[in-house]
């Protein structure tokens, strides 16, 4: 999957600038160890070794999944561009062609998010949610072989790998909210770099998107929360109204905070785009305060604590 995106960012950046990209591998530690996203802390897992490499000065720059991007800066390093966005939602992929509302009472889903467990078993505290890990092919294949009911994935990271068909359920936001930034990409370079590297990154940001994640990862920043811990955001935009909705759920489904909140952006001025940025970033933080005023940062120490 990362192959798939890093090639998507690589082809556009080409056919918008006509700069030639060459695809450079690196393995993360997350690509590789066996344990657990919430043993592991979540933080950086999957970029850590990817901005080695810029430092190094071995690539001109890289792209991660930004679910997986901690929400604070790095130093050295700059954002340089956001591409538009994929579909956000999280998706089922079920045996039989299952919906969610039809798995059988005690029925087995895989996930490896806490996010997703928490906002699923609020909806069905009857069904038993197992940890795994492991790209799509091999959760898919738990499915087909029998040893889980159903699994719990990106609906976006599906489609980038050809597998969309196999998805029997979409939960749109009113079911479950996503992981903040869930189906966008980031690119980053190295911060000494970005005059020179943005004059060909910067065709490929989207200004909607990035206003729209930069309110999602700022209600995560907020709550102090990494990409592990059991929060759920998503910001829209529609005729210039950015719509931000939240929600922080206990591991056991069994306690929630969801909050909402709209601003009018400022896409008509010239500096648009930044402004847009800063207002969605405002916008989050009033979310997250007022959630932490419901008592969402325990929620958030609660969930940590269990890991």
């Amino acid at each position: 999957m990362a192959t798939t995106q890093s090639q998507v960012v690589a082809d556009l950046v080409t056919e918008r600038t006509g700069v030639p990209v060459e695809l450079v591998l690196i393995t993360s530690f997350g690509d590789v160890t066996k344990a657990h996203l919430t043993q592991l802390g979540g933080t950086g897992v999957f970029v850590n070794a990817l901005r080695d490499e810029l430092h190094a000065g071995s690539i001109d720059f890289a792209v991660h999944s930004l679910k997986d991007l901690p929400t604070a800066a790095a130093e050295g390093l700059a954002l340089a561009a956001v591409p538009a966005r994929d579909d956000p939602r999280d998706a089922l992929c079920a045996r039989d062609g299952l919906a969610f509302a039809d798995l059988p009472e005690g029925a087995t889903v895989g996930t490896g998010s806490p996010r997703r467990v928490a906002q699923l078993a609020a909806l069905r505290p009857d069904l038993v949610y197992v940890p795994i890990r492991g790209n799509a092919e091999t959760r898919l294949g738990k499915v087909a072989g029998g040893e889980l009911d159903a699994v719990v994935l990106a609906y976006a990271g599906l489609a980038r790998v050809g597998r969309s068909a196999d998805v029997t359920d979409v939960f749109g936001p009113d079911r479950m909210l996503p992981a903040p930034g869930q189906g966008a990409l980031a690119v980053e370079c190295a911060a000494e770099d970005a005059a020179d590297r943005l004059g060909y990154l910067g065709t490929v940001d989207h200004a909607a998107t990035r206003a729209a994640v930069t309110a999602e990862r700022t209600v995560l920043a907020e709550l102090e929360a990494g990409c592990a811990a059991p929060v759920g955001a998503l910001a829209e935009i529609e005729d210039d109204l950015l719509r931000l909705r939240a929600a922080v759920v206990a591991v056991d489904g069994s306690e929630s905070v969801r909050r909402e909140r709209s601003v009018r952006l400022e896409t008509e001025r010239p500096t648009g785009a930044d402004e847009s940025r800063l207002m969605a970033a405002d916008l989050g933080r009033e979310l997250a305060r007022e959630m932490i005023a419901e008592g969402a940062d325990r929620i958030v120490a609660d969930a940590a604590a269990q890991k």
